[in-house]
């Protein structure tokens, strides 16, 4: 029977994980399962028949070597999942200007290759807003972002430029929507809806994510959510295994904030059937495969 590698990462200690979940639909499918960091340099992929991306959540730290590894996965006997070319599309973000060229409603944006604090001080104008985010292209976990008012962006310009003295950033309008109403995450196995969830960020707080304090909640996606994450599944090169839409309310319209590809968190936690949704998912690719 096939087996799996959950590719993940060294430490986890800071963050919670819930693939551990997956684990007894695929054993009852005689499947099996194991947890591999992608730091271990000495693995033979070549002894998994598939590798799934899952908690490779220090990513972001290490771009070069998590794409060495993901070739050489790709260059070994296993399927890696999602596919190479897939990932290395939605890797940094500039994917979003694909959808947006493909007609799907993304967050405004603007794209700067190098700092400039005129690039901050003219987003203010450029979006007829008091307050901007500003995060690496290549970002996860909401790490080096930065949430700027237009009366004290100045104190932290020496930490911008810092952050981003040799790193691709972007800018967008902070949407107040986002503490409001929440930020939407539509998780699709196989191209198949299976759950949505609402994330709120902890009062005081932009940033949604369990590790900073955020709400989770279970929540029905409705016609026009799940209209624009087909959008998005739509405008993708090649079909996912599992893929996160992030929505936020933008000028009164459902924008995608992000495409997760990679390695997103599913939440198998707060949905107890998705966990056999995923499986299942992995079984009809498989036995799409061995046609």
């Amino acid at each position: 029977m096939p087996n799996i590698a959950l590719l993940s990462t060294d430490n986890l200690e800071d963050f919670f994980v819930y693939d551990e979940l997956l684990i007894p639909y695929f054993s009852k499918q005689g499947w099996g399962v194991e947890t591999v960091s992608w730091h271990c340099a000495s693995e033979n992929w070549s002894r998994f028949d598939y590798v799934i991306v899952r908690s490779t959540w220090d990513y972001q730290q290490h771009a070069d070597e998590f794409l060495s590894c993901l070739k050489a996965i790709d260059a070994s006997k296993a399927t890696l999942l999602n596919p190479l070319r897939l990932m290395q599309w939605n890797i940094e973000k500039f994917y979003l200007k694909d959808l947006y060229n493909k007609g799907v409603n993304i967050v405004d944006t603007l794209w700067c290759d190098a700092f400039d604090s005129c690039e901050i001080e003219n987003a203010f104008t450029h979006f007829a807003t008091d307050t901007i985010v500003v995060k690496p292209v290549l970002s996860a976990n909401a790490d080096d972002t930065f949430k700027l008012s237009k009366q004290g962006w100045a104190a932290q310009l020496n930490t911008l430029a810092r952050v981003f003295a040799s790193r691709r950033f972007m800018i967008q309008p902070f949407l107040t929507s986002v503490v409001e109403e929440g930020e939407y995450s539509l998780f699709y196995f196989g191209g198949q809806l299976s759950h949505a969830i609402k994330k709120v960020p902890q009062r005081g707080d932009f940033r949604v994510q369990e590790e900073h304090g955020g709400s989770l909640f279970l929540v029905n996606a409705d016609a026009a959510q799940q209209e624009i994450a087909t959008q998005a599944l739509n405008a993708m090169p090649l079909p996912a295994l599992y893929a996160r839409v992030d929505l936020i309310k933008h000028n009164n319209e459902w924008a995608i904030m992000e495409l997760e590809l990679i390695e997103p968190s599913l939440y198998f936690n707060l949905d107890d059937a998705s966990p056999e949704r995923f499986v299942n998912a992995m079984l009809a690719y498989h036995e799409a495969a061995q046609k």
